[in-house]
Formats: structure tokens, sequence, C-alpha cells
């Protein structure tokens, strides 16, 4: 027994001893793997500390200048490095220019500039955006789009009265968008883009389809770079009846980095903008170059709005105009954002003063070739505290001495139409292109988009200047499809100097069915406005290295050619009536098949589901109370 009991003592004395060894290893080796995460965790954080001081410094060189020392400094290790993505670099630029004119109208141009060093068409995928506006990268990248182009316009610019616009753009609705060469299906992709747009936009760009829209083959080439050639990428549209409204410019304006809370976008007074005689909101997209060797592209984006205020609509009485009268509001800061806010005022027209005073004064003067005219502009930098005043406010006045209005020099180059005929069945396109150069001749390019319940006569075209036919050297003619697509036509025209061509040819109204007629159909059908394009010669000589630092409003189109400049012109849409049916009369019939119906199935129906019944007349008191008797005494009624 006590053997037994020394055996089980000395059984339980290994095993709790066994039970010490293995809980000891244990311990120990999970103080070895606490260490070696330690030091995994250590080594991580090593790694990835120099990552995160990539990434600040990254943002950094993002905030600072480009010559300044610190991004100098920041840069260097930035590049050794190695970072997941691409690194972003954008700028914004702003600026205000306000052109008095010599009706007594002020002219006034926003413009605000968007430049992102990155390209969407190399397979990255871009998820941060910083000033570029999400929605339209996202549009850029989704569809393929090279080029962009859309305006909203309230109005028509009288050229004859306020001169060249610096952007011009037709009444109603305009878009036209180059797409990249690999994309296969462009009809299918040009109608889900205008439906992204018109979302977007809240403009009707949705009812754009392949009835209203064209494919140019001269007029509208690449602004940006790029040898993009083939008109098959390229797709153009109008909606002349399109109402520009404040809906429209609310999300125009959230596109800015500032919104409308800051900055020169302080202005866009909905209330004053839309109270004026003409207004337009334009968006630009293209591909430019990030230096003069062209090595990088960069995406510019680029937001214009002009409008017009009339002297006599305003209802002020005097020629004295302010940022106050204008649009109710004056400037205090510039954008935080932007790296450039400008604010031009052309003072060409009174260098000396002595037609119109302008307050505050500005030591800061710039000479500008604009249209192919060198035009003065006194320049406000609101980046600088010294353009403000003690009230932190800047308050631009412009006061004409006399109230005789002045004789503006006639454009070189302007264009008009009109319809003529009689009847509903056939009719006549006038157009009129003034060159108003005094020796120079120069050719023009006019393109016509008709819509296909117009039949044009193309075999009726004629071309006169100065009484004598004019030949185009260049024409390109794409008949029109019944509901399918309109008419396109392009020409090459030389224009004589101090000579008015005209441009006509006949047409036939079709018949439409019933349901293809608007709403309101005896308002009549909309032909979209003409556009001319043309190199208009200069007399002042114009760099044409594009790259420099210059004004946002004279750097859009830029000059190839020192002798000439470039002039897109839109001439006013057309309204003709069409072959209209009087729509009261289907009312009428409806009316009188139901009256018809009602009265003589109703009777019959009557006559054939009715029962008849012989009621016999109520019997008499005396009879009744008779029978009351006779009933008493058990003896039968009378």
């Amino acid at each position: 027994m006590g053997e037994k009991m020394a055996a089980n003592r000395c059984g339980g004395t290994v095993f709790l001893f066994i039970l010490i060894m293995l809980s000891t290893f244990v311990i120990a080796h999970s103080q070895d793997s606490t260490s070696n995460n330690g030091q995994h965790v250590s080594a991580v954080k090593t790694r990835q500390k120099p990552q995160e001081t990539a990434e600040e410094r990254t943002w950094e060189a993002i905030d600072v200048g480009e010559n300044s020392p610190d991004k100098q400094e920041s840069s260097a290790p930035v590049s050794e490095v190695p970072t997941a993505g691409p690194r972003w670099k954008d700028d914004f630029q702003e600026e205000l220019v306000v052109r008095p004119l010599h009706s007594g109208d002020i002219y006034a141009t926003f413009q605000f500039r968007t430049l992102w060093e990155t390209d969407f068409m190399k397979g990255n995928k871009v998820s941060h955006y910083r000033l570029f506006p999400k929605s339209l990268g996202q549009v850029i990248s989704k569809f393929s789009v090279r080029e962009l182009h859309i305006s909203l316009t309230q109005g028509y610019w009288r050229t004859m009265q306020w001169g060249q616009p610096y952007l011009p753009s037709p009444p109603g609705a305009e878009i036209w968008v180059w797409f990249q060469d690999w994309v296969t299906d462009v009809d299918g992709t040009w109608t889900e883009l205008t439906n992204v747009l018109s979302g977007i936009f809240c403009a009707s760009l949705n009812f754009i389809d392949s009835t209203n829209s064209v494919q140019p083959s001269a007029s509208f080439k690449p602004l940006g770079i790029g040898n993009a050639t083939d008109h098959r990428f390229l797709r153009y549209a109008t909606l002349p009846r399109e109402i520009v409204c404040t809906e429209n410019l609310t999300p125009w304006k959230k596109l800015l980095p500032c919104g409308s809370n800051a900055g020169i976008a302080v202005l866009l007074n909905s209330e004053k903008l839309f109270h004026s005689s003409f207004h337009s909101q334009a968006v630009h997209i293209r591909p430019v170059c990030q230096d003069t060797h062209c090595k990088a592209m960069s995406w510019e984006l680029r937001q214009t709005l002009n409008v017009v205020f009339d002297l006599h609509n305003s209802g002020q009485g005097k020629r004295e105009w302010s940022l106050f009268k204008m649009f109710s509001r004056t400037l205090t800061e510039a954008c935080p954002l932007a790296s450039s806010s400008k604010v031009y005022v052309d003072v060409s027209d009174s260098a000396e003063g002595d037609k119109f005073e302008l307050n505050p004064p500005t030591p800061l003067l710039s000479q500008e070739v604009v249209l192919g005219d060198r035009r003065t502009f006194a320049v406000y930098d609101l980046t600088q505290q010294s353009t403000f005043s003690t009230a932190r406010s800047l308050n631009l006045l412009i006061r004409w001495k006399s109230n005789e209005a002045g004789q503006m020099l006639r454009p070189l180059l302007h264009a008009e139409r009109y319809v003529a005929g009689f009847g509903l069945q056939t009719g006549e396109i006038h157009t009129l292109m003034y060159n108003n150069h005094p020796y120079r001749s120069f050719p023009v390019l006019l393109l016509e988009s008709v819509p296909w319940y117009f039949r044009l006569y193309v075999q009726t075209l004629t071309i006169t200047s100065k009484g004598k036919t004019n030949s185009p050297s260049y024409i390109h003619y794409e008949p029109s499809k019944d509901r399918v697509r309109p008419h396109l036509l392009e020409m090459l025209v030389q224009l004589p100097p101090n000579s008015v061509t005209e441009v006509t040819v006949q047409f036939e109204r079709a018949l439409l069915k019933w349901t293809e007629y608007t709403p309101e159909p005896n308002h009549g059908f909309y032909i979209g406005s003409s556009v001319v394009s043309s190199l208009v010669p200069s007399i002042v000589t114009v760099d044409p290295n594009a790259t420099q630092e210059r004004p946002l409003f004279s750097s859009f189109f830029p000059s190839k050619e020192e002798s000439s400049f470039f002039v897109r012109i839109y001439t006013e849409p057309l309204l003709v009536n069409l072959p209209t049916p009087d729509f009261s009369m289907p009312y009428n019939v409806i009316c009188l098949t139901c009256t018809v119906v009602a009265v003589g199935y109703g009777s019959l129906y009557n006559l054939l589901t009715r029962t008849f019944q012989i009621e016999e007349p109520s019997p008499g008191l005396a009879k009744r109370i008779a029978n009351v008797i006779r009933k008493m005494r058990g003896v039968p009624p009378l």
C-alpha cells in the first residue's frame, strides 16, 4: 500500500513537472512571437512613415507655387518614394472683363479656368478630385470625350450695335463634341452623353437625337491639341427654342471650386443676370499642352458667362454703371483656391478719360490684342490687399461724361438671315454675309443645318456678290431623310472686299403627322442658326505663342497667323410656319360622336331592356271605406 502511494506521488510529481515545462515553453514561444510581431509592426511603421511624408509633401507641392523653394525641397524626396497613384496638380483662375459699349449698355464677361495635369485616357482610374468637378471628369472618362463644348443662351447678340463677343454662341442650346478615335458606336455614345449632360445642367439636351444632330466636315475643328480630323467622331446639335433660367445657372455655379460663395462668382446673382438683354453661359473642355514643347497634356475646363445690361431696361435713367447696380453685390475677396483673380475694364475708347470716368482708378494697365484690335484694359488684382478700400469692398463705377452715344467701328465680318416667300408650301432662305474690310477679301466657311421637314432644293442654290455669281470653292451636302436626319450644307465662299454676299436656297414645307406637331403648332417651327467661321485679316500683329501668361478672354482662339484672327459668328434662328391642321376639328368630331352615341344607343338600349307593367288607378276614399266594411261582414270587396 505504501509502495503504491509512493508510486502515485512520484507519478504526480512527474506529471506536474511535465506540465510546468510545457507551460514554460508555451509562454516563451508566445513572447518570441510577440517580440517578432512587434518588430514587424515597427518595421511596417518604419516603411510607412516615409510614404506618409511623401503624401504630405505631395499635398504641399500642390498648394504652393511652382517656383517656391518649399516645393523644390519637398518634390525631391517624392520622386524617390514610389506612390500608388498619379500626382494631381491643378490650377484655377478667374477673371471678369467689363466693356462699356457705345450705346450706353455694359458688357460683362466671366471666365473661370480650371487646369488639371492628368490624363483620363491612359487607363488610370482617377478617384480624387480637388478643383476639377468630378461629374465632368467621370463624363470624360466614361464616354471617351476628347472635347466638349456646351452653351445655353437667352437672347440674340446684336453684332452691329455691340461688336464681336469674346466667345460667340447661338440662341438656345448648342453642343458639339469630339470623341476619341477608338469609340466604335459614336451614335450610341452621343445619345447617352446628351442624356447625362441633360441631368447635369438641367437642360433639354435629352431631346437631341439623330433628327437634329449633324456631322460637320470642316466647320468645327478641335480647339485643343491633337490632329483629330475624322469628322465621323464629331457631333453637333442645337436646340434654338431652349429657354435658359435659374435652373440652368445653379448647377453651372456648383461646378466652380468656390461655388458662388467667394471670389468673382459672388456677383452671379440670377435675379440681375436674367434681367438683361443677353445672357449666355458655356462650358468648354479640351486637352491643352503643359509647356511650349507639348510633351505632356493637361485638361482645361473653361466656364464662361456673358451678359449685356441694357441702359433703358435697367431703369436707371442715366449713363452710369457700377458693380452694385449691375449685380446688387460688390467684390470683397478673391477665391482662396484661385491662383489668379483679376478684373479687367476696357478703357480703350476713353484712354484719356474724355468719354467716361472710372472709379476707383488703378495704375495697372494692360494692352492686349483682342479680335484683331489692340485694346487697353485697367487691371484690378483681387489677390492684392491694396485693391480694396478701407471698407474691404471693391465697387467699380463707370460714369459717362456725356449722354451722346458714340460711334462704333463696324465689325469686319457680319451675317444675318431671313425667310422669304409666300404661302405655306414653298419658301426661300436668304443668308447675307458682310465683308466690311475696305481692301481685303477673305474666305468664310458657312454651315447650314435645316430640319428634315424643310425639304431643300439644292439645285436652286445661288451665291451672288456685287451682282455677280460667286462660285464656292468647297461644298459638302448631306441630304436629309424623313424622320431620320436633317440637311447639312457646308460651303467655302470667298467674300470680296467691302461687299455683301447673299446665299439663297429654296425649300418646300412638309406635312407632318398629327402626333409630330408641338403642343403649340401655330407658334411655328425653328431652324437653327447658321454658323460662319473665318480667318479675318487683322491690322495689328498677334503673338502666336499661346502658352505665355495672358488674359483668359484673349487666349481661347489662338491665332496661327500674325495677319489674321479666327472669328465664329452665328445668325439669328428662323421661325417658319408649317401647314397646320385645325386641331379643334377632332374635338368637335369627338363631341358630336359622343352625343350621337349617347342619344341613339341610349334610347335603343332603354327600349330593349325596359319592362312595361299596367298599373291600375287607386280606388277612392268612399270605395276603400266600403271595402273595409264588406271585409268585416265577410262579403267580397267591390
